[in-house]
């Protein structure tokens, strides 16, 4: 049977029927031609939009413009709060989601209106024309609506809805350079797209209809007329409930205009590189610490003089994420070269590799905590190093050496292990260092005389808090966990107890801190001429690290470690969030033993009571691997002598006889030697324990001799030196010393005033008056001291 015979065909349906077919494949014909010959503009994010690095939750800290100077971040969908993009649709676009990017029905009602007054009163554009219209301007008449009409078919054709989507959240403009959702909300309200409240968003949602006149900063009456408008829609179409919809019109319109955030400058700038446009560098940093810590850093050096700028870096010991990044005192202060990132500068680092040192020298069996060491004066091969001070103290521990850093025993240590073996050791680890001039390791490196940058010393002080692996900061999301092996756990472990022992600064002397989350294991350091000032310390969460001083190098005087960082340092550790970390189990490595100075080894089981003769102090120790090395050597000794010393003392004058001497029953006596350049600072006691009996009279000379006499000429004891006549000065007095060896060094009260060589007078003008102790000492070892009394003029 045919159509024409059915009694339900009819000729004009099948007519109407081939008509539309024909017209919906001539117009789909069309529309096809058209789509290749005028083709629809893609958008080019690699291109279009801001670089922006940020925070750990997505907060922006420093963006870059696009080639064009807009502000646009990235977002997609699942980024902005679902409160957004229900007030979006459901105020501009009700059936985005199931018409062909056109709605027909408010189309012919603004046809209407057109026809009738002559322009357009309603908006018939949905959402997918507002994106074609956003890609590709147009003209408001006939002509460019019909272009428009065109331009959203194209999207509809080439992309999903969410897609499309997309496009209007990233492109839509929101007054001035910003454009994009999450622009606006974080230059407006200061907050990711992502947190939006009900009125925040309804505000968001209207604003792109007319962004310079609703711009909320300048005009907030009328960008809350609009978000009301909004508000009323989403209760009247009861998307939202009406008790939340009168909540929200009673908020506030408050809004800011900071569409360059500037939280890590530096660092942003640093890792600018690393990113694309379309996808934000995303960092560790989290943004209280942050600006916490800057605004630490810019308060510190509000006080100090021009050109001072500041650096800190905090980083988590577990994880190895940077938290804080804070390159410069103030990004935006010339004067104190703000552009500057003194984080990854080279710089000296003072006194900041001593910890590695010690830890190094503990795993190589050259000491224990306690190891008896002497600060003095003395010439490694020509070079002779101060402490910072200027003044001596003698016999002193590994440990008080290095929480006091003191220099003569640290450069001791290196030069006994090489500087060679310790910058291996070092760069093993990860931490390289570079040399003036392309030098070779040498002593000096130990007080600063290489380069490196707080990032790196950072990096490797986490060896303390992570069992001796110094790890790699992990400065973006897609870097993974790498670390090198610094140090053995237990000698990490000891380093970091006898560091957690160094007083902080802002407590009095002898107080403990209690507070464990607040307790750091520190270091300072100065370089030469008080270019740098450093701290670097750990606590059980963080590894902090401190720098201060002039970018272009030149001195800041009184600007030194513990003066200048170190408050900074625990201003920085004070104001970081709390959490308590039980402390560390003690390595099977490591353990506590009494030992005994001078020799550095425990104690004889057999004088449990305490009276050794060869012990002269005893102290507690933290021994690695239960090795108790021995004091080192005497380097005063022109050739190596045993300690203890075994001689033969005539019992009935207690002097010192040797095979030759006509004495019967001779005693076999052995006596602990303190180091010689240490005697200056024993007390009588010490030096007569330490000291060996003159020989017996009948005895021949002996070949042992273990004191070239050396006399102070001029100064006699118990003398009170006063201005003669009327001089209004104090006096001075001639340094003049007969006998020694080599080089002479002459201490006031324990602190080096002047160098000279054998008979040689050097004249010291008294700046105070006072009791003083008078010591030369020769290269050998050998000394003479005098104490006296200065008088002032006025008495």
């Amino acid at each position: 049977m045919y159509p024409a015979d059915s009694k339900y065909f009819h000729p004009a349906v099948f007519t109407g029927f081939l008509i539309f077919l024909s017209l919906v494949l001539y117009t789909g014909t069309a529309f096809i031609v058209l789509d290749k010959q005028f083709p629809f503009y893609q958008p080019e994010y690699d291109k279009n939009f801001a670089v922006t690095v940020v925070s750990d939750n997505g907060t922006p800290l420093r963006s870059f413009p696009d080639t064009k100077g807009v502000w646009r971040y990235p977002v997609n969908i699942k980024e902005v709060s679902p409160l957004y993009i229900q007030a979006l649709i459901n105020y501009e676009d009700r059936y985005f989601r199931f018409h062909p990017g056109v709605n027909p029905l408010a189309l012919v009602r603004a046809l209407f209106q057109f026809l009738d007054s002559g322009r357009f009163l309603s908006g018939g554009s949905t959402l997918t024309m507002q994106a074609a219209r956003i890609l590709h301007p147009h003209t408001k008449d006939i002509k460019g609506k019909s272009c428009q009409m065109f331009r959203a078919f194209q999207l509809e054709y080439h992309f999903t809805k969410d897609e499309i989507l997309n496009i209007y959240l990233n492109y839509a403009p929101f007054g001035g350079p910003i454009e994009g959702v999450q622009a606006a909300s974080f230059a407006y309200l200061g907050k990711s797209a992502l947190e939006l409240s009900h009125a925040e968003a309804a505000l968001l949602a209207v604003l792109p209809q007319s962004p310079s006149r609703m711009r909320p900063d300048r005009h907030p009456d009328r960008a809350s007329r609009g978000r009301n408008k909004v508000l009323d829609r989403m209760a009247k179409f009861g998307i939202w409930d009406k008790s939340i919809v009168k909540d929200a019109k009673m908020e506030k319109v408050l809004a800011r205009f900071e569409p360059k955030p500037m939280t890590a400058p530096l660092l942003a700038r640093r890792l600018k590189s690393q990113g694309n446009p379309f996808q934000p560098v995303r960092t560790f940093i989290d943004p209280f610490i942050q600006e916490t810590v800057a605004d630490l850093i810019y308060g510190f050096t509000a006080d100090t003089p021009e050109h001072t700028s500041g650096a800190a870096i905090v980083v988590e010991n577990k994880s190895l994420k940077v938290r804080a990044y804070v390159g410069s005192a103030d990004f935006f202060n010339n004067s104190r070269f703000g552009h500057v990132d003194m984080v990854g500068a080279i710089r000296s680092p003072g006194s900041t590799l001593k910890p590695f040192l010690y830890a190094i020298a503990m795993e190589e069996g050259l000491i224990h905590s306690e190891s008896l060491l002497v600060d003095a004066p003395f010439s490694f091969s020509g070079y002779r190093p101060d402490n910072f001070t200027r003044h001596f103290s003698g016999p002193v521990s590994a440990s008080e050496a290095l929480c006091r850093s003191l220099n003569l025993p640290a450069v001791d240590i290196i030069d006994r292990i090489g500087p060679k073996f310790f910058d291996t050791r070092l760069r093993q680890g990860g931490l390289k260092l570079q040399y003036p001039n392309y030098q070779e390791p040498n002593l000096t490196m130990i007080l600063g005389g290489a380069g490196t940058s707080l990032e790196d010393l950072v990096s490797a002080y986490t060896a303390f808090a992570r069992g001796g692996m110094a790890g790699e900061l992990r400065f973006t999301q897609n870097q993974k966990i790498k670390q090198k092996p610094m140090l053995t756990k237990g000698a990490a472990y000891i380093i970091r107890q006898i560091l957690e022992e160094n007083p902080r600064p802002d407590l009095p002397a002898g107080r403990l801190f209690l507070d464990r989350s607040r307790q750091a294991a520190w270091k300072t350091g100065t370089s030469y001429g008080f270019r740098d000032a450093w701290t670097i310390g750990i606590t059980d969460q963080y590894t902090i690290g401190v720098w201060t001083g002039r970018p272009d190098g030149t001195p800041s005087p009184g600007q030194y470690g513990r003066a200048a960082a170190a408050p900074l340092f625990f201003s920085i550790v004070d104001s970081l969030p709390r959490q308590y970390t039980s402390p560390s189990s003690i390595p099977d490595t490591v353990s506590r033993r009494e030992i005994c100075w001078p020799l550095g080894i425990p104690a004889s089981e057999k004088y449990k009571t305490g009276k050794d003769p060869l012990c002269h102090r005893r102290r507690m120790a933290w021994i690695l691997n239960n090795i108790i090395p021995p004091a080192f050597p005497d380097r005063t000794d022109e050739l190596w002598q045993p300690n203890p010393v075994s001689i033969m003392i005539n019992p009935e004058t207690g002097l010192r006889v040797d095979i030759d001497c006509p004495v019967f029953n001779p005693v076999k006596t052995l006596i602990a030697r303190w180091p010689r350049a240490s005697e200056p600072w024993l007390s009588p006691e010490l030096r007569r324990k330490s000291s060996i009996p003159p020989f017996d009279p009948r005895c021949s000379s002996s070949s042992f001799n273990y004191a070239d006499n050396i006399k102070i000429m001029g100064i006699e004891d118990n003398t009170i030196f006063r201005p003669p006549g009327s001089e209004t000065r104090l006096p001075s007095v001639n340094l003049m010393a007969r006998g020694g060896k080599k080089n002479l060094y002459w201490l006031l009260n324990g602190r080096l005033i002047a160098r000279s060589g054998i008979n040689e007078t050097c004249i010291y003008q008294f700046k105070s008056p006072g009791q003083y102790q008078l010591t030369v000492m020769d290269q050998a070892g050998n000394y003479d001291f005098v104490q006296f009394t200065v008088i002032s003029p006025e008495i």
